[in-house]
Order: structure tokens, then sequence, then C-alpha cells
């Protein structure tokens, strides 16, 4: 009778595997120049990360798309925009809590390039259906008090969300085949800016792009109204059909009846993390400071409030304070991020975040201030961020890697999620500053976790 093999086995033997086809005279590895030289010479890489510029945009200017669009079609002057928009949220998290796991172990077993073009091209095509849809259901009696046209455009954005969940944790695996370990944390420092900047960015130009595209096509004299979502499907078009040249340098995996369920294969991601330290620290850090930004999203807001000179409504000036913040420290990273241990960054980021975040407990009333502390919060961030993603990405073979990257990201997205709802209630009852204070504790818990595993001799090493 046949055995399913087990966890470990299936481990071990993946440790085995290439990252990618390589230079084969490795006695010239430790005069090879370093930085983001060797990566940004990685075609391979150079592929995936100009998928992940348009395709990370799209997701971003898709939620713009989808607020114009309720104004345009939906929003009417007994109801605000903020009830239809808090449904379209919450329809694009759903999936992201319910599917994360799932998507990660079936990547596991899917080719990682089909995922990455076939999610692109298929979010692009339902995003060129959303015209159509509300033209057919214009006429449509409304169901269960909402327009047709409405439900569908709800439908549309959790299928899109839904495909994410699968893009995601493809690209995180992808990169750890196409890049050397000793590259994997510039690699992962470029990863982590352009998904800052495709935030900040893809919310900031969202609004003008789409108004210039409207323009445009009124000066070229077309008459369509569907030039918007044209541009928005075409862009996650054009990042599946970036991708199609990519090599994975991937395995061959068969597909058999001996396959175990994907309910064992999540499983199985679990248990791995559960013996693994190194891997769960990693993680661990990254929820506490995926938390401590979902909180100050919300309370960027009533800090914005309380600076004499800005606005409530001015709040992203804040916000993109920490994304250059995070830029810089990824950049520091990528130079010289291999001269430091990863323990010994995660420590002096986790510092640095709870100091900042003390701060501006402090810092209510001046508005320099507030931006310093917030760009010197993002820079540490990416000191605890990168490397501890680098570290998941080294640690983690090759057949785990969606397992856990999939369990990852259900963990994040349910950790950025608690904070948007608690925050607010929080300084209601406790303050702002009392709240700020509470982060910072957070951010020191998590540094150390990371000063305990090292001193018990299980951290890794940046350097490789």
């Amino acid at each position: 009778m046949k055995t399913r093999p087990n966890l470990t086995d299936r481990a071990i033997n993946s440790e085995t595997e290439s990252v990618a086809p390589m230079d084969s005279n490795s006695c010239h590895e430790d005069t090879a120049p370093k930085g983001f030289l060797p990566v940004l010479q990685n075609g391979h890489f150079l592929i995936l990360w100009l998928g992940q510029i348009f395709s990370q945009l799209a997701d971003k200017i898709y939620l713009v798309l989808v607020v114009a669009t309720i104004a345009t079609h939906f929003q009417g002057p007994d109801r605000e925009i903020g009830a239809w928009v808090s449904a379209v949220m919450v329809a694009f998290t759903i999936p992201a809590v319910l599917f994360g796991s799932l998507a990660g172990a079936y990547v596991d077993r899917w080719s990682k390039k089909a995922v990455l073009v076939g999610t692109n091209l298929m979010r692009g095509l339902l995003v060129w259906s959303v015209p159509l849809l509300l033209y057919v259901s214009t006429d449509r009696a409304p169901w269960l008090g909402l327009p047709v046209g409405f439900w569908m455009l709800l439908a549309i954005t959790f299928l899109v969300s839904t495909l994410t969940q699968f893009f995601a944790p493809a690209e995180q695996t992808t990169i750890p085949l196409i890049v050397r370990k000793r590259d994997l944390l510039p690699a992962n420092s470029l990863y982590t800016t352009t998904m800052m900047a495709a935030l900040i960015l893809g919310f900031a130009i969202g609004e003008p792009l789409l108004e210039l595209t409207d323009i445009l096509a009124d000066g070229l004299g077309l008459t369509w109204s569907f030039s918007r979502e044209l541009v928005v499907g075409g862009s996650y078009v054009l990042a599946g059909l970036v991708l199609l040249p990519l090599q994975t340098y991937e395995r061959e995996r068969r597909q058999n009846d001996d396959s175990p369920h994907v309910l064992q294969d999540i499983w199985d991601g679990i248990c791995y993390l559960r013996t693994h330290h190194r891997v769960r620290n990693a993680m661990v850090q990254l929820i506490l400071l995926f938390c401590i930004f979902a909180a100050l999203a919300v309370l960027a807001v009533s800090l914005a409030d309380r600076i004499p000179s800005l606005k409530a409504s001015q709040f992203g000036f804040l916000l993109a304070a920490g994304g250059v913040g995070m830029a810089v420290g990824a950049g520091f990273l990528g130079t010289w991020g291999d001269r430091f241990s990863t323990a010994r960054l995660g420590i002096i980021g986790s510092a640095g975040v709870a100091a900042s975040l003390a701060g501006l407990a402090l810092a209510t009333d001046r508005l320099w201030l507030a931006i310093a502390l917030t760009t010197a919060l993002g820079a540490f961030a990416a000191l605890v961020g990168v490397p501890m993603q680098t570290t998941i990405q080294a640690e983690t073979p090759e057949a785990m890697r969606g397992k856990v990257f999939g369990l990852q990201n259900n963990a994040v997205n349910i950790a950025l999620s608690l904070p948007l709802a608690l925050a607010g209630a929080a300084e209601a009852v406790f303050g702002l500053r009392a709240v700020f204070f509470g982060l910072a504790a957070l951010a020191i818990a998590g540094g150390l976790l990371t000063w305990y595993i090292s001193r018990t001799g299980v951290a890794i090493s940046a350097r490789t």
C-alpha cells in the first residue's frame, strides 16, 4: 500500500532544490558585487518587478475607480457615499481572510508563472466587464433594497480580491526561485519599497489619472463611457503580458491520486511554523508591524486634526512621510544590509519604531516634528520588515513556501483588520497618547522576542 510522504521528508527533499541556474564558478561568490546591482542585472527579477508595479498600481487604482463608479451611478441625495464604500471594502477584505491560506496551498501545487500571468489577465477581464454589467442591469428592479448593478460591482470586487490572494503568495515564492540567496535582502528591499510606493502613489494618482483618461477620450472624439475601466483593466493585462517571458526554474511536479488534500497542505504549513522558530519569529514580527501600521492609518487622522497647520483630511501627508521613510530604510538595507545580522536589524528596528511612536504621542502640536518622526518610523519599520521577509524566504523550502506565505498573508490580513476596527475605539476610551504608547509597547515586545531568540541560539544571519 502506498503511503504519503510525511512533512519532514518533503521538506528535506526540497532543501536540495536549486534556487535558480546561476554561474557555475562558485569560487568567485565572495568577490561578486553586492547591493542592488546584481538584482537589477537579473533579467527575470526585473520582469517580476515590472509585473509587480503594474499589478499593485492597478489594485489601488481599482478601488479609486469603484468609488468613482459609485458616485456616478448609485449615490443619491438620501444616502452618504460612505455606506456604499464600506460595503465595497468588506467585499474586498473578505477573500483575504477566507482564502489566504487556501490560495497559498494551491500555489505550491501549481506553476508559479501560470498563477502570476493568469490572475492578472483574469483581473483585467473582470474590470473590463464592469461597464457591460452596469449597462445590462440598468432597468432591473432593486434586490434587497440595493440596485442590481451595485451587487454586480460587489461581486466583481470580491472576485478581483480573490484572485489577488493567489497572486500575492505566487509573487513572494517566486523571488527566492530566481534570485541568489545572498541577494534576497536587496531583492526584498526593492519589493517592499515598490509595495509601499504603489500604496501611496496608487491612491494619490488614481483620481487624476482617471480624470486624465476622460479628458484624452474626449479630446480624441471617443464617445464611449468605459475609458476608465479600459485603463485599469489594461494595467492588469499589461502586468500579465509582461510576466510571460518569466522563467521560475521550478521543478516539475506530478499530480497523482496520492497528493494530499489541500487542507492537509495547510496543516503541514502550520506544523512547519510550529517547529521552525526562525521562520515563526519572523512572521510574528511582520504581523506586529502590520498591526502597528494599520492602527497608524486610523490614528493619523486624529493626529493631523490636532496639528494646527493640518486638517484631518490631510492625514495623507503623515502616511506619505512614513512611506518615504520605509523607502529610505529599504534602500539602506539593499546597499549595506548584508553587514548586519537579521537579529541585530530586528532589535534596532523595533527599538526605533517604539521610540518613534512614543515621540508621536508627544508631538501632537508641531507639524515638522510629526513628519520627521513618521519618516523615522517608516525607516525603522523597514529594518524589521525587509529582513524578516527575507528570513522567511531563505529558510523555507520551496515545497513549503506557498503554504507558509499563504498563512502569512492570512494572518497579516486579519492583523490589518483588527487594528482598523479597534484603534478608533481605543482612542475614544484611552486617548491618542495612550494608544501611541501602547503601540510602542507592542514594538518593544517584538524586539524582545527577537533578542530572546538570538540569545538562545536560533537567530539567523542576514549574511549568506
